[in-house]
């Protein structure tokens, strides 16, 4: 079913969540050209588009309706690499040494990126924050005409080469990336680039209205240890120049001094983060992207969730790659930071509407999509409609169902992945399940 002709077509589920307004038991969407028109119960919904003399066709799962997922951390290109993700390391080292070989083999990233976006398709997701380091993978949301934004990233420039050559090497790889979706560059991490490119990459991105995306707090070595000492005087060639001089200062701190933080940037992973870093984070309006399932592969620590929970940190959730991920569903990433949080002693009730906003909302913030005229992340009239259905059952659908709304949340958020059954992007079926299409009638 295509969507495009302008004839609406109402969506509706047991139970609809739009994420920023409160749960719609026997809810409903009207949909037109790609967007959301109508957002309620499904009785009102019908009544007004009645009440207005328009035709409409009805899709209706007896299920649950969310926004598509927001994925806001992957490297598509390593779908090829599971091998690499199906072990277990002891560290970020231990992991580089089993990752490096197998990269170096030479892919096809093109390929193999394509395949990852249709797993993504079929997990519910309709957004990415993608890094691509080789050419080949790098129109893969575009070709899947995913949302989202394709992140060039850069590493391994010393001041001198960068110098030389660098910016405008980079800022050619940027202006080539195809559009949409967005685009930006991910300046790798702290300790893989000199200081003058961490200084340029931001102008460059900001002269263009662009988007950035590290890779943060990732390892261990990255926390501030010692005392607190002025470091900047002493125009340090890089971070590992720092910690080469016995100088403690943290990475998110020395990012933090060269500007790279502020709201149109997001990190990824923010596992060796102390109070101050997050509060640094917060200040800057800056999301980290959590990766639990990455970091338990890598051997990495804990991401504190309940520490950015209580906090009032913007967070979201990623996958990262099948390089250091068991799958490339976001909801077994959700399920990981649910039974973390729980275990490192959050204990109010709204953790799983908090972690259903972080994977829809919260990945969209995260990369400026929550606003303006493509705005993604949550159902609200004039949204786009990206739309995820999974097999959940709602209050009262069943002897075995749940008895309430956050029941059912609760049940979608520990148990949702592997449930999706259909996806939407932009009010068109990109992956319908069989039961799905036997249910609807739709098929992709």
């Amino acid at each position: 079913m295509q969507e495009r002709s302008g004839r609406v077509v109402v969506f509706s589920a047991s139970v609809v969540l739009p994420i920023t307004a409160p749960p719609i038991r026997d809810g409903a969407i009207a949909v037109a050209a790609g967007r959301i028109r109508h957002v309620g119960d499904r009785a009102w919904v019908l009544h007004e588009l009645h009440t207005r003399g328009l035709a409409f066709d009805e899709v209706h799962w007896p299920g649950v309706l969310t926004p598509g997922l927001v994925n806001a951390h992957s490297h598509l290109q390593y779908t090829g690499m599971a091998e690499v993700g199906q072990g277990r390391y002891a560290g970020f080292e231990e992991w580089a040494h089993a990752f490096q070989p197998v990269y170096e083999r030479g892919l096809d990233w093109g390929a193999d990126a394509a395949a990852g976006a249709r797993a993504m398709i079929a997990a519910g997701t309709t957004a990415v924050a993608d890094i691509v380091t080789d050419v080949e993978a790098a129109s893969a949301l575009h070709d899947a005409r995913l949302h989202g934004i394709t992140y060039w990233e850069v590493m391994s420039w010393t001041n001198e080469a960068w110098a030389e050559r660098g910016r405008a090497e980079v800022e050619a790889r940027l202006d080539a990336l195809p559009a949409p979706p967005g685009t930006g560059l991910s300046p790798h991490a702290p300790y893989s680039l000199d200081v003058e490119p961490l200084l340029e990459i931001p102008d460059i991105v900001r002269e263009r209205g662009s988007r950035l995306h590290l890779h943060l707090g990732e390892a261990a070595f990255e926390r501030e240890h010692g005392e607190a000492v002025s470091w900047q005087e002493k125009r340090p060639a890089s971070f590992m120049a720092l910690r080469e001089e016995g100088i403690g200062t943290g990475a998110t701190e020395f990012v933090d001094e060269l500007g790279v933080l502020g709201p149109d940037c997001h990190i990824a992973h923010g596992v060796y983060m102390t109070a101050r870093d997050r509060a640094t984070l917060r200040s800057r309006g800056t999301t980290v992207a959590l990766c639990p399932r990455s970091n338990a592969v890598i051997g990495l620590d804990e991401p504190p969730i309940a520490a950015y929970l209580v906090e009032g940190n913007a967070i979201a959730v990623g996958t990262d790659s099948l390089a250091s991920s068991p799958s490339l569903d976001l909801l077994a990433d959700v399920a990981e930071l649910h039974r973390l949080a729980r275990a490192q002693g959050y204990a109010n009730r709204d953790l799983s509407a908090l972690l259903l906003r972080a994977a829809t909302l919260g990945g969209a913030h995260a990369m400026g999509l929550d606003t303006g005229p493509a705005r993604t992340g949550y159902l609200a009239v004039g949204a786009v409609a990206d739309l995820a259905f999974f097999d959940i059952p709602g209050p009262g659908a069943s002897p075995a169902a749940m008895s309430g709304v956050d029941d059912t949340i609760e049940h979608l958020v520990v148990g949702g992945a592997g449930r999706a059954a259909a996806t939407f992007i932009d009010g068109e079926v990109r992956w319908a399940s069989a039961a799905f299409t036997e249910q609807t009638g739709v098929r992709a």
